[in-house]
């Protein structure tokens, strides 16, 4: 039987965490902006080297809007690259760079279909890149896992868009949240973290750098139509290099 000192010593572990706790994590996290969200997550903020699945209500809710302190701290502050894989629509630069965004640290890849999923391993392996962001609709649980395992491999930190109706189906994801709100408030769900679970919502008062008098989606506040100027440079697929 372990002592008293191994089991503690065995608690300590950040691959290992109690059911009524938050686990250790194995790296400090990046502070998402919002104390109350920050609170609910190990390590104190977005977790690096973890695939974190964000799955919206739909299309320009607020999920850039929340990414948005921590993707400025890390271009601007860290100066470390960001990655967007096949975003839906050209990202807005005005919104972005208002958000404290370093545009000059971003990368945008338009990889269609499973070259997407190709490109974010590629990011994640890649010296230099703080953060990937990629919208993967139609990822298959493998090709989650692949990421995951990548993610791991890194310090960066991986988020990936996925519709909400893919909050019932198995993910390796260690962190998942579901998003809905309207205007400037965000409720956030905590569908999975290592710790203990939370069955009540967050709700969360974001900024968006621009207002309008339609509601915001991600056309609106941090996009722009797919006709528009990009908003940084961008590489090439595999199937289009």
């Amino acid at each position: 039987m372990s002592s008293p000192q191994a089991l503690t010593q065995i608690l300590e572990r950040p691959d290992v965490w109690r059911g009524d706790a938050l686990a250790c994590a194995p790296l400090p996290g990046v502070p998402t902006g919002f104390a109350g969200l920050d609170a609910e997550l190990p390590g104190g903020g977005w977790p690096r080297g973890g695939l974190i699945e964000l799955l919206p209500a739909r299309t320009g809710v607020g999920e850039l809007a929340l990414l948005l302190p921590a993707l400025a701290r890390i271009s601007s502050d860290e100066l470390a690259w960001l990655v967007c894989v096949a975003p839906p629509y050209s990202l807005y630069a005005p919104a972005l760079e208002a958000g404290g965004v370093a545009l000059a640290r971003l990368l945008v890849a338009s990889a269609p279909g499973r070259d997407a999923a190709w490109a974010c391993e590629r990011a994640l392996g890649a010296d230099g890149v703080g953060a990937v962001l990629a919208w993967l609709p139609e990822a298959s649980v493998t090709a989650l896992r692949r990421l995951q395992l990548a993610a791991e491999a890194s310090r960066t930190l991986l988020f990936v868009f996925r519709p909400v109706s893919c909050a019932g189906q198995s993910s390796p994801a260690p962190l998942r949240l579901a998003l809905e709100g309207e205007g400037e408030r965000l409720i956030v769900r905590l569908l999975k973290r290592r710790g203990g679970a939370r069955s009540a919502p967050l709700p969360i008062a974001i900024h968006r750098p621009f207002h309008s008098s339609r509601p915001l989606g991600l056309r609106h506040a941090l996009a722009s139509p797919a006709s528009a100027a990009p908003a940084a440079r961008s590489f090439s697929s595999p199937a289009t290099a």
